[in-house]
């Protein structure tokens, strides 16, 4: 196996991960605000969106007693309409944070379908994410279902998904940096996660030939980039910088709880 005692710094690679307004301009939601979905920027930003919460509004919807079809075909309805309407001005009553508009939005929409009976015909509205992504996840989902509330499921959903997109990220930078760099990415992100049994910086240095001090090195890294995007993917849900930290200390408490 080669060594790899020289890890190349993931540092600024491959993202736009800097801090401040110059960066935070150019963020989905902020985006979507702005342009009030008129543009194609826009649309494809809040597709982008719409897309990042479909699961956890989803598991929201099947946690208030849905069956899994008309979840589906209510979740999906919900964000033909949200597309649609492209009415965002009730966003600055919850402070901006998608999070938050887009739950509050969904409670409405649920009320006034069990008010009129609403049921949205299937294959009317366009999915944004593929029927059998969204049955796997749920199969696939171990979350005690019967101890969570439905706001506690799609919190915990919303944090899971951003830590998904994050990981995902991280990983393909790592993979086109070539070097074996994917191997060692796949290892280190297991320090991520302080988790019992998870491997030492020991052992890993040991599976991949590695000085302690190279892993020891690799893994700080790894961990200030994960931060970055981390920081990133938070500030495209949120409307105004302020509100980036606030968040952030929510989806750790989200995930801690």
């Amino acid at each position: 196996m080669p060594v790899y005692d020289e890890v190349p710094s993931l540092t600024g690679v491959g993202g736009n991960a800097q801090k401040g307004p110059a960066a935070f301009t150019t963020t989905h939601w902020s985006v979507v605000l702005q342009a009030q979905g008129e543009s194609p920027a826009a649309q494809e930003a809040l597709e982008k969106l719409c897309r990042t919460y479909w699961w956890p509004l989803y598991g929201y919807v099947r946690r208030e007693g849905y069956g899994p079809e008309e979840a589906q075909d209510l979740t999906q309805g919900f964000f033909a309409l949200l597309l649609e309407r492209k009415d965002f001005d009730r966003t600055r009553r919850e402070k901006g944070r998608l999070r938050s508009y887009l739950l509050t939005s969904l409670k409405n929409f649920l009320a006034k379908a069990r008010r009129r009976e609403l049921a949205v015909k299937r294959g009317e509205a366009r999915a944004l994410v593929p029927l059998e992504e969204l049955l796997a996840r749920e199969r696939a989902d171990l979350e005690p279902a019967d101890t969570l509330s439905a706001e506690r499921i799609y919190e915990r959903r919303w944090a899971l998904t951003l830590l998904e997109q994050v990981l995902a990220r991280l990983g393909d930078e790592y993979r086109a940096s070539g070097s074996g760099s994917a191997e060692l990415f796949e290892r280190l992100k297991l320090l991520l996660a302080d988790e019992p049994g998870r491997p030492s910086q020991a052992q890993i240095a040991q599976g991949m030939s590695m000085s302690e001090n190279a892993v020891k090195q690799a893994f700080y890294r790894l961990r200030h980039r994960y931060r970055l995007l981390l920081r990133e993917e938070i500030a495209h849900t949120v409307a105004v910088p302020g509100d980036v930290e606030d968040e952030l200390r929510h989806f750790i408490a989200v995930l801690q709880a």
